[in-house]
């Protein structure tokens, strides 16, 4: 058997494949959820990681992988449409802890601005200078 067909694809070769950095950031936002009858549901919540394709919630609310919902920023008022990604318990909390992304990436929904991934080579050329 191949080893390298064995990694999931985010680690082939040891480098991180992800499409967009990731941030820890807590936003508040409000996700809503269709039902088949037309019921919307509601729930509160904040971000704990975000990223420019998706982002990371805790949620008391019961949703699971390849269910769409839209996800509303807070502050700005900004929905998108969103699937889940995936679900598990929350260690530290009664709910969930889920892995969303966005129908299409949105890096302007989050408040900040995603750094260059080069960012980290001159920080470390910048120390080396200093000592």
């Amino acid at each position: 058997m191949d080893p390298q067909k064995t990694l999931p694809e985010a680690t082939i070769h040891g480098v991180d494949k992800r499409r967009s950095e990731r941030v820890m950031l807590r936003v508040p936002v409000l996700l809503s959820v269709t039902a088949n009858e037309g019921i919307v549901t509601e729930e509160a919540t904040y971000t704990e990681v975000v990223n420019a394709h998706g982002g990371l919630l805790s949620l008391e609310m019961d949703v699971s992988a390849g269910q769409q919902f839209v996800l509303t920023n807070s502050k700005t008022g900004i929905s998108r449409e969103c699937t889940v990604v995936r679900t598990q318990q929350s260690p530290a909390r009664r709910g969930l802890v889920v892995a969303f992304q966005f129908e299409t990436p949105c890096p302007d929904f989050w408040p900040i601005v995603f750094p260059p991934k080069d960012w980290q080579a001159l920080e470390s050329q910048v120390t080396a200078q200093e000592k």
